[in-house]
């Protein structure tokens, strides 16, 4: 189930950082989404980890690498369409499933899918509003 996030933040985790930065119980499923350029929401923390989730998955990780962002307009699971759209073309519609950052532009990009299809366009957020 999805929580709301406390806040926003990127969690830049390569392997070469080790192991020890992860929950045992989280360690290959956190690898396998290279975490490096996704946008994670802090949903909960305790003295010892603090809990992420990425779309509908949850990760405890140290909290030591965690870079907290500004907060977003939209986040995991809201339903958005875009905004502006060449004359004659379908309006894009979907659910939010991944959120990347992007460092350079310092800013996010967000995905849709679209029923089960998953669209490649990366929107930034003034492309998008929530329907």
């Amino acid at each position: 189930m999805l929580r709301k996030a406390i806040e926003f933040g990127l969690y830049p985790w390569f392997p070469g950082h080790g192991y020890s930065y992860i929950h045992p119980s989280n360690r290959r499923d956190f690898e396998a989404i290279n975490p490096h350029d996704k946008v994670f929401e802090k949903i909960d923390e305790n003295e010892r980890w603090i809990l992420l989730q990425y779309g509908h998955k949850q990760f405890k990780v140290e909290p030591e690498l965690f870079s907290p962002i500004p907060a977003l307009p939209f986040s995991y699971g809201d339903r958005v369409e875009e905004v502006n759209r060449t004359p004659g073309e379908l309006r894009q519609r979907g659910e939010i499933f991944n959120i990347l950052w992007h460092i350079a532009e310092d800013q996010p990009y967000f995905q849709i899918r679209q029923g089960k299809q998953e669209l490649a366009r990366r929107f930034r957020a003034d492309e998008l509003r929530k329907f």
